[in-house]
């Protein structure tokens, strides 16, 4: 998001044919892609349309799989705020829209209490991560990022989450990692435990205790694994 243009017509192909580009563009034969919370939908999209010859590492942590298997199929996993997102993007484009203007306004103008109502959703494990000074700037700073050009580009991103995906994730054999806190309230382990389940190639890294933030507290053992397949010395 941020200062990259927002696409009109949106789609997981599409972002795959822009990763691409970007790697040509930088001079990269093979890398990887991890996708965290709402990302980690388009990793998957990356690991469904891209060789694996050139793509050689691909992570999901705590994604956001609600299209998955039907439109908002993982409904009755998330929270009433969450499902309502889904309900709205579907059928009242209109209030959706609105929805996410709403949060933009308290991610780019409310920094501290955006990070505050975010702690009181989260458990314990995702609180004390929140609580170091230097992840809640970094973490407010990218949430207001987000809406550097207002909220279309997430608008438009959303609404193919909540669809019913373009691609099958039952085709996708290649290996990719499935990460996932088991106390997340925010993306409820049954969601992604369900799209590993029906994935041949899924690496299922589940973490007891752990919530939505997994990406930091488990950062360097995502990392050792991606460092290792991509063969980072």
């Amino acid at each position: 998001m941020g200062q990259s243009s927002p696409q009109k017509t949106r789609s997981y192909s599409g972002w795959a044919d822009d990763l691409v580009a970007t790697a040509d563009a930088l001079g990269y034969q093979e890398f990887g892609v991890t996708g965290w919370s709402e990302g980690g939908p388009w990793a998957l999209a990356a690991a469904a349309y891209i060789d694996p010859l050139r793509l050689r590492h691909v992570s999901s942590i705590a994604g956001g799989s609600y299209g998955t298997f039907g439109d908002n199929w993982a409904a009755d996993h998330l929270s009433k705020v969450d499902a309502l997102g889904g309900t709205l993007a579907l059928r009242f484009k209109a209030g959706f829209r609105l929805m996410y203007a709403t949060v933009g306004i308290a991610a780019k103008h409310f920094r501290g209490s955006f990070v505050k109502q975010l702690r009181k959703s989260v458990n314990d494990y995702d609180r004390q991560i929140l609580l170091r000074p230097e992840i809640e700037t970094a973490f407010s700073e990218a949430c207001a990022e987000c809406f550097a050009q207002g909220s279309d580009g997430l608008v438009r991103d959303a609404e193919l989450l909540y669809r019913s995906w373009a691609f099958d994730v039952a085709t996708i054999e290649r290996r990719v990692h499935m990460w996932q806190g088991l106390d997340d309230r925010l993306v409820p382990d049954p969601i992604n435990k369900a799209v590993a389940d029906r994935m041949p190639g899924a690496v299922w890294h589940p973490v007891e205790g752990a919530g939505h933030f997994l990406a930091v507290g488990a950062g360097d053992e995502v990392f050792a694994i991606a460092a290792e397949e991509l063969g980072a010395p």
